[in-house]
């Protein structure tokens, strides 16, 4: 099983799927949203917690993340960074192998393009995983970034620019 994270610091996305040889089961996704905390350190916090309880719940063996980019400038990538760093350490501390992915490379994994926009990434998500309707944009975007992980962990699509952590050390 394969937790994908898109993080962010006012909602960070996260999906769950399984995989069964080359296809892709939907397990579950959600949104945290954690815009209403009064600090940035809550929001960290509750980034955190949110992500160990469901790891808790579901046990996932891996975890796949976005990387940062420096889209909005640099105080919006620095929150991101930040919000990033929340999630890795509880995939870290859980013990999961962590996989860090640009949005380039799961763009170009699931829909094909790595220009692709947030909706054909949404609706791709819906069409590989089956799913009756298209998922909210930050769930969609953890679901592709999981299913980028799954493809490219078992050698399906040739991705490069994939990093690897375990236990907080870069291999």
């Amino acid at each position: 099983m394969i937790l994908g994270v898109d993080p962010g610091s006012r909602k960070t996305g996260f999906g769950l799927i399984n995989q069964v040889g080359s296809r892709l089961e939907y397990i579950a996704s959600g949104v945290i949203r954690v815009h209403k905390e009064p600090t940035m350190a809550h929001r960290l916090d509750l980034i955190f917690s949110s992500l160990v309880e469901i790891i808790d719940q579901y046990c996932p063996q891996q975890m796949a993340i976005e990387e940062v980019f420096m889209g909005r400038g640099p105080d919006a990538a620095i929150k991101l960074g930040q919000a990033r760093g929340a999630a890795m350490i509880a995939g870290t501390q859980a013990k999961l192998e962590v996989y860090e992915y640009a949005a380039r490379k799961v763009k170009q994994a699931v829909a094909g393009n790595g220009g692709a926009t947030k909706e054909q990434v949404g609706y791709m998500v819906q069409s590989l995983l089956k799913l009756p309707g298209v998922p909210q944009e930050d769930a969609a975007d953890a679901l592709a970034v999981a299913a980028c992980h799954a493809y490219t962990a078992t050698g399906l699509i040739n991705i490069a620019g994939a990093s690897h952590s375990r236990r907080g050390r870069l291999v």
